[in-house]
């Protein structure tokens, strides 16, 4: 859905002229202290992974990145010499990870309607089905060690009408993915996701109550459950939430529109009150990933939007006392 309000258009193009018509905002600036692993996804930046470390690390002075592609590939996809020259960038820029975005268990159920949300095309360059999923979660633990992460980003399927006949096997799934990356010292971080499953703070309260792995933690995304329609995701998603297992929480935006539909906004714009939501990571004692998946498209390029959702992030960091 990628549609965007008027409002956040304007909004988002007076954040991209003031951020990208002088790089005063964001160039040459010292490493952000913060609480927080404050990272971006690179592919929302651009496909030049070169680049995209270049603007985290030098322009937003961010020390920390978020991997699912780069250079029009899925990181799962990935040859060895494409990997081996992703670590050599990091190193340049003297970037870390927080967490393999993977597109791990974000296929159909088996046994199960074709669920509407499926795509007709890959996503992300993920082209994996059901009976791949063996081999993508072995293949995730094994980046997230390359990586030098403990962190395995997942999902719970595509949403199904009727989740209720299949909704056990499915958490009995998750138990089992959880468990596999135990083993391995790897946490599986199930992200609730809009067209998944589990897509609002309360369905995370009640997988996460049924999937009792520690292993299996929550990569917490307001901005997903808005787009489900849970508009209060702050802060009634987030207090219903187990908060022992939030582990990554991505930073994006958005608004309803009509009864059923949404838009995605520059960080700022939209429903979600990101001063509020660093607050209350901050006072229980949360100290991992926050990263911005921008989405939204109203900057003109993916690079120029996510400079305007990282004016917002930005600020709502430092209003919040978890940014100097």
């Amino acid at each position: 859905m990628g549609f965007y309000s008027r409002r956040g258009f304007v909004g988002g193009i007076g954040a991209v002229a003031i951020t990208c018509g002088s790089h005063a905002a964001f160039g040459a600036v010292e490493p952000q202290r913060s609480p927080f692993k404050l990272a971006v996804i690179t592919d929302e930046i651009s496909p030049d992974f070169d680049h995209a470390c270049s603007v985290v690390s030098q322009d937003f002075g961010f020390g920390w990145v978020e991997l699912r592609g780069m250079w029009g590939k899925n990181l799962v996809a990935m040859e060895d010499d494409d990997l081996a020259k992703a670590e050599q960038l990091l190193t340049k820029y003297k970037l870390r990870v927080t967490d393999i975005a993977s597109p791990l268990l974000k296929v159909d159920w088996p046994d199960a309607p074709r669920s509407k949300y499926s795509p007709k095309t890959d996503t992300f360059g993920a082209s994996y089905g059901f009976k791949d999923q063996d081999h993508v979660l072995e293949r995730c633990i094994a980046l997230a060690k390359r990586f030098k992460t403990n962190k395995v980003r997942g999902f719970d399927f595509w949403r199904l009408d009727d989740q209720a006949p299949h909704r056990a096997a499915i958490d009995a799934k998750l138990q089992e993915t959880a468990e596999a990356c135990g083993k391995q010292d790897v946490q599986f971080v199930l992200e609730n996701e809009y067209e998944c499953n589990t897509a609002t703070g309360r369905e995370s309260a009640r997988t996460l109550g049924a999937v009792k792995s520690q292993s299996m933690k929550l990569n917490w995304d307001p901005a997903n459950a808005v787009a489900r329609g849970e508009v209060d995701a702050w802060p009634a998603g987030w207090n219903a939430l187990p908060k022992d297992r939030i582990a990554h929480c991505h930073v994006k935006d958005a608004v309803r529109k009509g009864a059923d539909g949404f838009a995605w906004e520059a960080v700022g714009s939209g429903i979600i009150d990101w001063t509020a939501q660093f607050k209350a990571l901050k006072e229980i004692g949360y100290r991992e990933g926050v990263s911005l998946e921008t989405h939204w498209k109203g900057g003109g390029t993916p690079e120029a939007s996510t400079r305007a959702s990282m004016a917002g992030m930005k600020k709502a960091l430092e209003q919040s006392g978890t940014l100097a």
